[in-house]
């Protein structure tokens, strides 16, 4: 094992203050790598002799059960638990790397969670070690919520008043990682005005307009503003390589994988629609789930509302042929049990939904005090809907969580091979400060936006607004792991509902 870098000065740091090179170098035409004049010689070397730690595959199995088990918190505070073990404690990562990474997977479709997790692997030790991550990552929470699903979906239509606190708990510590990470990051890659000015504008932006659709366009226009105004500029980065070998397939492997992602698409998006619901309800669910999964921005938030219509049908009307939306191509319904307004009215014999509400936001609050991603929360949907219908369980779990991960597994895989290529782009480095920019102001305003949200759901809101300070507390001043800090929000959300506190 090699020893732990010795300086505090971080690659990113120097990337900003020491890389950008404001007088003119010589550029090499014929392979494209820019010559460094002297008073960078200094800076190559430097960096060399400060190597990012290697993984052994002890280590990496190790780690990544850990965070499968204890990752609560929801998939912004996984973010911030990654920064902190990868980046900051075990040096397997530079920030310039993991933000390249979070900036990737807001701008491409998926669980931006997951995705990292899956790439934090793949860079370590290819594509065996993305797998491996990626599975023990998400194992822990899909097993859970499985069981769940299939054993107590019933049970769990009655509000749990401790449950109800536990997910405050959890919640209030899991924004303090972010808030903790927030901070970190600004730090390191906003060094300069233009890029404060980015981010600030970025969280402004996506404060007011959470549009799915936002997120990746702030953070282009975040790299177009330093592509216009680092124009003049050739910038040089000594490790910009480093970190880097592994990056799982290479670029036919890549497209490969693109082209399996759209053609499932479509293909189940044709045969959905042109099959009736009752001769083949596998197929409608898998390709509901797969549909939001491949276009889904913004991670599990953004996901739960699209969730909530494909499964449950809402503000269903008093008439059978509104309520029940015909399939033109089949004539029939493609809905399976009663919504509770249904219910309400007195009209049974209209089905309106795979679900009903009451399971779903059940599910959802199970959900959230799970470790591990959001998405996993498909595999609870798809064992009720599979009983619903009187269809073996595991079938609904596999078709659902399996349509709801793939699309977004399948782009990070297949993008690696192509960042590893073009992040070598003067045009990218150029755009990368903005980019990452941008990238740091969407996790300020996920601290803004969890922490309302946070507090208007809360049973005991000024407790959780109090949790939520002493979390980060632990994590900035007593280095408290992130793990620890989330269990012990958590217990604190617990005690609150039993005491009960404001």
């Amino acid at each position: 094992m090699e020893k732990n870098p010795s300086s505090d000065v971080s690659s990113f740091e120097k990337y900003q203050d020491e890389s950008i090179i404001h007088s003119r170098v010589d550029e090499e035409s014929q392979n494209g790598q820019v010559s460094l004049r002297s008073d960078t010689v200094e800076e190559s070397k430097q960096e060399e002799e400060e190597p990012l730690v290697p993984a052994t595959w002890k280590e990496l199995v190790f780690h990544w059960f850990v965070l499968g088990w204890t990752a609560f918190g929801g998939p912004a505070a996984h973010i911030g638990m990654f920064q902190k073990l990868f980046v900051e404690k075990l040096h397997w990562c530079s920030n310039l790397i993991f933000t390249e990474l979070f900036m990737l997977g807001q701008c491409m479709p998926g669980p931006t969670s997951t995705q990292m997790g899956f790439a934090q692997g793949v860079l370590k030790k290819g594509l065996a070690g993305g797998l491996v991550s990626g599975a023990l990552f998400q194992g822990p929470g899909l097993l859970i919520l499985s069981a769940i699903g299939w054993a107590l979906a019933d049970t769990l239509r009655e509000d749990i008043d401790w449950l109800n606190g536990l997910v405050s708990g959890l919640a209030a510590a899991g924004i303090a990682l972010i808030a903790s990470a927030a901070v970190s990051l600004n730090k390191k890659i906003n060094s300069q005005k233009i890029l404060q000015i980015i981010s600030t504008v970025s969280a402004v932006i996506a404060f007011y307009w959470p549009k799915p659709w936002t997120f990746p366009c702030l953070i282009l226009l975040g790299g177009l503003t330093t592509i216009i105004f680092l124009r003049k500029n050739v910038i040089t980065v000594a490790r910009m390589a480093q970190g880097t070998d592994r990056l799982g397939f290479n670029k036919t492997g890549g497209a490969v994988l693109i082209f399996i992602w759209i053609a499932v698409l479509i293909g189940v998006l044709v045969g959905a629609g042109s099959t009736g619901y009752s001769d083949n309800k596998e197929l409608h669910w898998f390709s509901a789930f797969y549909r939001t999964g491949s276009i889904i921005f913004g991670g599990g938030q953004v996901v739960l509302p699209m969730l909530y219509n494909d499964v449950v049908a809402a503000d269903c009307p008093n008439q059978q042929a509104v309520c029940c939306p015909i399939n033109p191509n089949t004539n029939e319904s493609i809905y399976e049990v009663c919504s509770d307004y249904d219910i309400a009215i007195n009209n049974p014999e209209c089905k309106c939904s795979w679900m009903s509400a009451s399971q779903f936001y059940a599910g959802l609050a199970v959900a959230q005090a799970m470790p591990g991603p959001l998405f996993n929360f498909s595999a609870y949907l798809g064992a009720v809907i599979a009983q619903n219908a009187s269809i073996f369980a595991m079938a609904g779990i596999a078709l659902c969580w399996v349509g709801l991960f793939a699309p977004g597994i399948l782009i990070i895989f297949a993008i690696l091979p192509f960042w590893g290529a073009f992040r070598h782009w003067q045009v990218y480095r150029r755009a990368l400060p903005g980019l990452n920019s941008a990238a740091v102001g969407l996790i300020i305003t996920s601290v803004f936006q969890l922490s309302l949200n946070a507090y208007t759901s809360s049973p005991f809101p000024t407790t959780t607004i109090c949790i939520g300070i002493a979390s980060f507390a632990c994590t900035e001043i007593l280095k408290v792991p992130a793990p620890l800090v989330v269990i012990g929000g958590g217990a604190a959300g617990v005690i609150a509902w039993a005491i009960p506190m404001q």
